[in-house]
This record gives structure tokens, sequence and C-alpha cells, in this order.
């Protein structure tokens, strides 16, 4: 499996992101599926801080599914799109992935 499937794979679910973080680590890892690993693992745990908070939550919620389709959209076209505000902290808290 490519790169560029890893990434898309990623982006599917919970389960998706799991297949996708496995099969990067066993075969041989990739740059450019790591890095949306590393994406989507950020957008996970902001989903679920933003479900805690009552009523600002939701309106959170909101702009976490425009960054997912936003970077759905990179990982599709084959360009490393950063998250707007938060996507550099994501590469560098989850560098070890």
């Amino acid at each position: 499996m490519d790169g560029k499937t890893k990434a898309i794979v990623a982006h599917i679910t919970i389960i998706g992101w799991i297949v996708a973080i496995v099969l990067n680590q066993n075969e041989q890892k990739d740059e450019f599926a790591s890095f949306y690993i590393r994406q989507m693992l950020g957008l996970i745990l902001l989903s679920v801080i933003t479900s805690i908070i009552p009523i600002v939550g939701w309106i959170l919620w909101i702009v976490v599914i425009v960054f997912w389709v936003m970077s759905l959209i990179g990982a599709a076209g084959d360009k490393k799109a950063l998250t707007p505000v938060v996507g550099h902290y994501f590469q560098d808290w989850f560098k070890a992935i």
C-alpha cells in the first residue's frame, strides 16, 4: 500500500487510523502517511476534547470537521497540508509516530 492510500485510510474513522498506523509501522515507513497519521491523531484528540465542552464545544466540533475535510482533500491531492492553527503542533507533539 502506498503512502497516499495509507493517508486516506487514516481519515476513515478511528479504525481506519489504527489500520493506517499498523500498516505504516509494519511496511517500510512512509513519511507522507506518517504526516497524515499525526494530523489525524491530533484531530481525533481535538474532537474528543471538544465533545466534552458544552455549547462552545459544538461550534469547535464543526471547526474540527472542517479541518478533517481540509486534511482529507490534502491527502487525496498528494500534498502535505498542515491543519490550520494546530497542525504544526500535531507534527511536533506526535513526531514519534
